[in-house]
């Protein structure tokens, strides 16, 4: 998804959104009026209206009340570039831990990327509280699950949206999940993201508004539902541009783009081996466990991952892999059944039922593996012939 606009054509607004940041706001607005000139302040309904504050500083100011939180706050500043006629918002915290010297990074970036999500990777050291480290590493490994894609700073503020993405996009989460959500339902919806290092300062004026009980439950419930949503074997919609809009693209079209990305008969073959893989395993309960965790991280297909993975549903796959632990364990085949192989012996079966899946398993993979990539090679082809 990088077509669209070109360089020439970004028009970039820097977003500041503000809640009780009294201390901060003023010194973090004149330092992006001083390097860019387009800045929107957008002020979520807080204690103390922040007019005063500003006054002299060549901004703009728009105010939700009551309080709806930063989420709500950036499609706010999202929906009044666009009637503006701005292409980008560059999203900068009001607390003062981001330096806006580096605005210029994003502009950058988005020259490059004009129809990319740009996130800030901020240079953690020693002096960045364990909280905001350990977060940023718990966050980033469910993302990979969600998504599989690698993103190395799923928490940071310091972001550049193109303003269709925020307008296209339906995100749920209002608060601080918000920028998490947007990152994983763009990933999903075929939007590239991509990352600039970035500066981060800690001060003992920094005030923050996150609640550790309230936000981490909302964050909890959020992961739980963006989680289970991609171990679904359904495909996420994508989006098309059509002139200055983007539009959602029908689940057929979804599909054939799918089977005609490059990379696609690979990804099909190792998703159809991997659910034959988890399939065979003897592991039940754990195994699916592994079969979507898998397909999260690498992202694999899912409706083929479940799909060859229901093949291996009893009696024929686990009867092999009994029969190749029962050669192993005794250098012949089971040919009797009866109650006491089957009965007072069922603790054996079960064990050689582990061991054969360890053979047979990784067998099956690489035979699905040949069959499906030949298939999507032979499909690719025709499908290239036709155009």
């Amino acid at each position: 998804m990088e077509t669209g606009k070109t360089a020439s054509q970004i028009n970039c607004l820097v977003v500041i959104a503000h809640y009780n940041h009294l201390k901060t706001l003023r010194q973090v607005a004149a330092q992006c009026c001083a390097v860019w000139p387009h800045v929107l302040v957008v002020d979520d309904g807080s204690d103390v209206f922040p007019a005063e504050i500003l006054e002299g500083l060549k901004v703009s100011f728009i105010r939700q009340t009551p309080n709806q939180g930063k989420g709500t706050a950036l499609v706010a500043g999202a929906l009044w570039a666009r009637e503006h006629g701005f292409t980008h918002i560059i999203t900068i915290d009001a607390d003062g831990q981001h330096d806006p010297q580096e605005i210029s990074t994003f502009v950058a970036k988005a020259q490059q990327f004009p129809q990319a999500l740009i996130i800030g990777v901020r240079r953690f050291d020693s002096t960045v509280p364990f909280a905001s480290r350990f977060g940023r590493r718990f966050g980033n490994f469910w993302v990979r699950v969600q998504t599989g894609k690698k993103v190395n700073d799923i928490q940071s503020g310091y972001r550049c949206y193109p303003v269709n993405l925020l307008c296209v996009l339906d995100v749920w989460s209002k608060r601080y999940a918000f920028e998490v959500e947007v990152v994983v339902r763009a990933l999903w919806a075929g939007f590239s993201v991509q990352e600039v290092p970035v500066s981060v300062s800690y001060t003992a004026e920094r005030v923050s508004h996150f609640n550790l009980w309230k936000d981490n439950v909302r964050l909890t419930v959020l992961n739980t539902y963006l989680t289970l949503r991609s171990m679904l074997p359904v495909a996420h919609r994508q989006y098309k541009q059509v002139g200055n809009e983007w539009v959602p693209q029908n689940y057929y079209q979804t599909l054939k783009d799918n089977l005609a990305a490059p990379g696609s008969t690979l990804r099909n073959a190792l998703s159809a081996a991997w659910g034959i893989f988890c399939g065979s395993i003897a592991l039940p309960g754990i195994r699916q466990v592994g079969l979507f965790g898998g397909a999260g991280w690498w992202n694999l297909n899912r409706l083929l991952c479940v799909g060859f993975e229901k093949l291996c549903i009893g009696p024929f796959v686990p009867a092999l892999c009994i029969e190749v632990g029962y050669f192993l364990r005794h250098g012949r085949f089971l040919t009797e059944f009866n109650m006491t192989t089957l009965g007072k012996q069922v603790l054996q079966r079960v064990w050689e039922w582990l061991l054969g899946s360890l053979v047979v398993a990784p067998l099956l993979a690489c035979v699905a593996f040949l069959i499906v990539g030949a298939c999507g090679w032979i499909l690719r082809r025709r499908m290239h012939e036709s155009i």
